[in-house]
């Protein structure tokens, strides 16, 4: 193979690059992936179960208030945080912290005293900030242009087969205690395990000024932020147009999950069947996820139309599927839900038949509405450094939202309020991204904010960057 840089001018030749070399958008974004599979995938797989495995949502409500409540501010300081400390930095830090919420979780299964969790759950909001902002960075920013979708469905999909793989563990693991009301100890080692490794995994990924794209293009010029940068521009997210128009829909986007987890899923059907659901409900999550990217990346040949598209279709699927969880509301409520005897059992046939396509059906839902969100951000801008922010205010909403719901569902509020209230989030969100997308995605790649015009010069690869490419040129010359 023919040398990948010229020495002279310190251009990439870009007919040669590879997409599996190690410091390729493809390779990184499959390496977050694994490390969400690790961390927020178990955590997903852990709070799906309705009350994170306990009888009484409580302790897991209040936890989730204080982790939400964190985020909200972490995830607004995160893209300025990642743009200072760098990915393995921000993510190591962020995934440590889920290795103690499940642990506090193992110590409230021993002694039902809350003060832990909800401790560990504010500092899990700190971290799980300072993750997703580098998540949202690396997911938007790093891919071409041209297949933002298909990169941010191929990350959703391994992402969310941690989820799969953990809605599995406590399955398995209470498979026999039919009766059971909360999920043994061996169900939160189990998720500290995996929780463990995608924090070691967390120190692969590279700082985008190393990610040299296949057209030679780097993520970012800018190798670290500083503080007052970083500050001044977070400000000014909170006058920016087009994040204002995002509001709702990332204020929507995780307020579900508490309707959803406790009072679908807990309410509805019994332990070992809770697990078996978030398998579907996760595994769902994939299949929504690749169909939304695929439509973003290959349905039209104009960027914006692909978008409006985009929108519309989640849109019609998103009204249906609520629809159908109107109908299977009116038929219980907080005051009229079955007995723990009466849950229904994945053996019970037609009755659990119809319940379970619904919830499989909010998994499709949620991985459709996110995809199209993340989308549309990464659309906006082409550098790793504004679309950290972007990201980093996106998860900062979402999470504001999330501490809201699961204190409403605290304070006991019926179901029909959550369900109508999740229902007109999500609606009033569509036009407003319809808005964005008319007025701020441009079709060409060049106009995108951040990128360089195709008559500047080619970017240079920094000489941190060549040691990966270098590498690569000796291994297959």
């Amino acid at each position: 193979m023919g040398e990948q840089i010229d020495e002279e001018n310190g251009v990439v030749n870009t007919q040669t690059l590879s997409k599996f070399r190690y410091n390729s958008p493809f390779v990184q974004v499959v390496l977050i992936g694994l490390v969400c599979f690790c961390c927020p995938g178990m955590f997903n797989a852990l709070s799906g179960m309705g009350g994170a495995g306990q009888v009484d949502n409580t302790a897991s409500n209040n936890a989730n208030t204080a982790l939400y409540t964190t985020f909200a501010i972490f995830g607004i300081l995160g893209g300025g945080l990642y743009n200072i400390l760098g990915p393995q930095k921000t993510l190591f830090a962020g995934c440590s912290t889920y290795v103690l919420y499940a642990g506090s979780l193992l110590y409230y299964n021993h002694t039902h005293k809350q003060g832990f969790v909800i401790v560990a759950g504010a500092l899990l909001g700190i971290g799980a900030g300072l993750l997703w902002a580098a998540q949202g960075a690396i997911m938007t920013s790093y891919p071409p242009q041209d297949r933002k979708g298909t990169y941010i469905s191929m990350f959703w999909s391994i992402f969310n087969l941690g989820g799969v793989i953990g809605g599995l563990i406590p399955f398995v693991s209470n498979y026999n205690r039919e009766t059971a009301v909360s999920v043994n100890d061996g169900t939160y080692i189990g998720f500290m395990v995996f929780m463990s490794i995608g924090t070691v995994l967390s120190v692969a990924i590279l700082h985008p000024r190393k990610v040299v794209r296949d057209d030679g293009s780097v993520c970012t010029n800018i190798k670290y932020s500083s503080m007052s940068v970083e500050g001044v521009e977070i400000l000014k997210l909170f006058l920016n147009w087009k994040m204002l128009l995002i509001v709702p829909a990332a204020w929507a986007s995780n307020f579900f999950y508490t309707y959803q987890f406790n009072n679908v899923n807990q309410a509805l059907f019994n332990l070992r069947t809770r697990g078996l659901n978030n398998v579907f409900y996760w595994g769902a999550q994939m299949i929504g996820s690749v169909f939304v990217g695929y439509i973003m990346d290959f349905s039209f040949k104009s960027r914006k139309v692909r978008g409006l598209v985009g929108i519309g279709v989640v849109a019609v699927l998103g009204t249906g599927i609520w629809g159908g969880g109107l109908a299977k509301q009116l038929d219980y409520s907080r005051e009229d839900k079955p007995a723990v005897a009466d849950l229904l059992d994945f053996k019970d046939g037609t009755d659990f038949a119809g319940p379970f396509v619904l919830y499989f059906s909010y998994g499709l839902l949620d991985a459709m509405f996110q995809s199209m969100v993340y989308w549309v951000i990464g659309a906006l801008a082409d550098d790793s450094e504004i679309l950290s922010r972007y990201s980093g205010f996106y998860k900062g909403v979402q999470s504001a939202g999330a501490a809201v719901a699961w204190q409403v569902d605290t304070q006991n509020v019926p179901f029909l309020n959550q369900l109508i209230a999740n229902w007109s989030l999500t609606t009033v969100s569509y036009p407003l991204l319809v808005i964005l997308v008319i007025l701020a995605v441009k079709d060409d790649s060049s106009s995108v904010e951040g990128r360089p015009k195709v008559d500047d010069p080619a970017p240079a690869i920094p000489a941190s960057a060549n040691g990966s490419i270098d590498s690569f040129n000796k291994s297959t010359s």
